[in-house]
């Protein structure tokens, strides 16, 4: 039987092929004082079962704010367990793109039923939408999407069941993914893609890519199809993203480690340095089973071991020029990068929020030695500056650890191409997953979903740092996940401490009356698992999006399919605003130019999404408009 299933969990993968030793904690009474300002009050942890005494909102808020009118302007909807979308009375939806659908007049009728044509497949929107983001250009939209992975049983031949049975089958699976960018505009009939567009471009596995900043050129990088270490091709299972002051696109490599085997058994490696980051980043000889690796040589780690240290970056696209080269960025370090929220320090420098979504892993910042300013040169910004990893204290305050020499024993190059273990060895704090990271445009503070950690407290992360009950982690079996929030010092993104609480503890309190029935603002009315995506609107609401489990029974009863809701930093308040269909996640987010339309992202739906009558379903980008054409976000 075949090791990867495509409900398989990237974490899950990892787990089956790099087993971490147990250590059984479940008897352990751990009490964290963080009481001082966190809206626990004081969190008493009982093994397994959890018991939270106290918990409710941010102590900070007060109760007048608390008590203030919703700023939400919508009905929130009640749970789904069907295969639509449901949004509030009032607004309605029209998907913009599908998988499948043309960016160019010559791949009309793509046949995603049986597969399509290999040279249409790097024309058309491609697989599993994720993050995405809006610009505007010279009165054109434009709109650049990521397409995290390719259902091989889908795209290949019924009778191959998902197997390449040749070098066209893995070129075909690879033009399927990486970056969709292209022109949309709206008419009477609601928002579609300009077809033909100028600006119109797939980005794709094989892409060229300049490699810069700090290791570029190492030794480490270099392959024999790229003797100087400076020329990558392609951009793997991109997540989330993140734009730039300057109005370019950052896509994120996160779980690009599946992509590669060996087709020489035992994996072979050429120093204890590499393999010991074959082994924290979860590269086997087998991978995903897209077995690239025996049809492109460059994925065949006994061919080219290098080749996987080209990926797990963040890449910068300039969506307004279909003919640039994207740049991977390694100053940004290389992890499982999920997305990439870049916001302003008041002197101007950049700073790039960060997380590794893999359970245990770490936060990361990246604050640029250059500074922005408008009309001002863009192009090395990102090239050079000082990257650093996350400490929580219990008492609610933290600090950004510098990933340098000096820190970590670890050579420059080394830190950014081996980030993971420069995390471990300054001692960062390891997180229940961190996600998506959104700052808030009305105050100076950002916020990190922590998805969910079952092995919280039961497991090491992958590089054997153990991961206790700690402050913003405070629930072993973390089976519902939480919002940290962090205010830095002296209101600046730059600075390298600052204080933290949790905005949300997700949780059924339905089911349990301790800690994992969630924080106070959580009720039977808007409870949600395993919040995911984020992203802030103009008015200082914060969206969560969810990719959790959609059973419906047990743990997860009364909260029905995933979903996306509105929350109010200042009160607290969160409501549903929108479920997906069936075995979705709700996955990016974005706004028109006039703020009148939200793209949400509809990943992996299941049953009759969107076509009905039996057709594939399709991960598709929604509009969501409201009836009366107002402001929506």
């Amino acid at each position: 039987m075949s090791k990867f299933k495509p409900l398989l969990s990237a974490d899950e993968w990892d787990e089956l092929n790099f087993p971490r030793d147990k250590i059984n904690q479940f008897d352990l009474v751990v009490e964290r004082a963080i009481s001082r300002r966190g809206f626990l009050g004081g969190v008493l942890v009982f093994g397994s079962g959890a018991a939270a005494m106290g918990t409710g909102l941010v102590s900070s808020t007060s109760i007048a704010a608390q008590q203030a009118a919703s700023r939400f302007e919508f009905a929130p909807v009640a749970p789904a367990t069907d295969g639509t979308v449901h949004v509030p009375e009032g607004y309605h939806w029209k998907v913009l793109a599908g998988w499948g659908d043309a960016l160019f007049s010559s791949a009309d009728g793509y046949d995603i039923a049986n597969g399509g044509l290999l040279e249409n497949s790097e024309k058309i929107f491609g697989e599993n939408t994720d993050g995405m983001e809006t610009f505007i250009f010279q009165s054109h939209q434009l709109i650049a999407i990521n397409h995290e992975y390719a259902n091989r049983e889908t795209n290949l031949p019924a009778e191959q069941k998902g197997v390449p049975a040749n070098a066209d089958d893995v070129l075909k699976l690879q033009n399927l993914q990486g970056v969709s960018v292209f022109e949309i505009a709206e008419s009477g009939d609601g928002w579609s893609i300009v077809k033909d567009s100028m600006f119109n471009r797939r980005i794709t596995h094989n892409t060229p890519m300049r490699m810069v900043g700090p290791a570029a050129g190492h030794e480490l990088l270099k392959t024999p199809a790229d003797p100087n270490g400076t020329m990558a091709l392609g951009t793997i299972n991109n997540c989330g993203s993140g734009k730039t002051p300057w109005g370019t696109y950052l896509t994120c490599e996160e779980n690009f480690n599946g992509y590669f085997g060996s087709t020489v058994k035992p994996q072979a490696v050429p120093s204890a340095l590499v393999a010991k980051g074959y082994d924290r980043y979860g590269i086997d000889a087998d991978g995903w089973e897209y077995e690239y690796h025996k049809w492109d040589a460059r994925f065949d780690t006994s061919k080219s071991p290098n080749e996987p240290h080209r990926f797990g970056w963040v890449v910068e696209i300039d969506p307004t020029d279909p003919e640039s080269t994207p740049v991977k960025h390694t100053a940004l370090g290389r992890f499982k990068h999920e997305n990439a929220e870049v916001v302003l320090a008041p002197d101007g420098r950049v700073v790039v929020y960060m997380g590794d979504d893999e359970r245990g892993e770490y936060l990361y910042k990246f604050v640029s030695s250059g500074r922005y300013r408008p009309g001002g040169a863009t192009s090395e910004l990102l090239h050079d500056g000082t990257l650093y990893a996350a400490r929580f204290n219990d008492d609610q305050t933290g600090e950004w650890l510098a990933l340098t020499p000096q820190t970590t024993s670890m050579d420059a190059e080394e830190i950014l191409i081996f980030t993971r273990m420069a995390a471990s060895a300054v001692g960062a704090t390891t997180m229940d997953r961190p996600e998506w990271i959104a700052t808030n445009p009305n105050a100076i503070e950002a916020y990190c979903c922590l998805t969910n950690n079952k092995n919280r407290g039961v497991k090491p992360n992958a590089g054997g740092d153990e991961t206790p009950v700690n402050g913003p982690n405070p629930r072993q079996t973390n089976h519902y996940g939480q919002i940290v929030r962090w205010r830095p010092h002296h209101a600046d993104h730059a600075a390298t401490t600052f204080d933290w609480d949790l905005y949300v503890m997700a949780g059924n309190p339905d089911v349990y009356h301790n800690a994992y029935g969630g924080s106070k603002n959580i009720n039977s009315g808007n409870m949600f698992n395993s919040p995911d995506g984020m992203a802030f609107d103009m008015q200082g609401i914060v969206w969560i999006q969810t990719d959790g489990k959609d059973t419906n029974k047990g743990d997860y009863a009364g909260m029905g399919n995933n979903q996306m809701l509105a929350g109010d930093p200042v009160t607290g308040e969160i409501a549903r605003f929108l479920t997906g269909p069936k075995g979705c996640e709700v996955t990016g987010l974005c706004w028109s130019v006039d703020r009148r339309t939200m793209f949400v992202g509809i990943q992996h739906p299941g049953g009759d999404w969107p076509d009905g009558n039996g057709k594939l379903p399709r991960s598709s980008v929604i509009a969501i408009k409201r009836d009366d054409n107002g402001l929506i976000g």
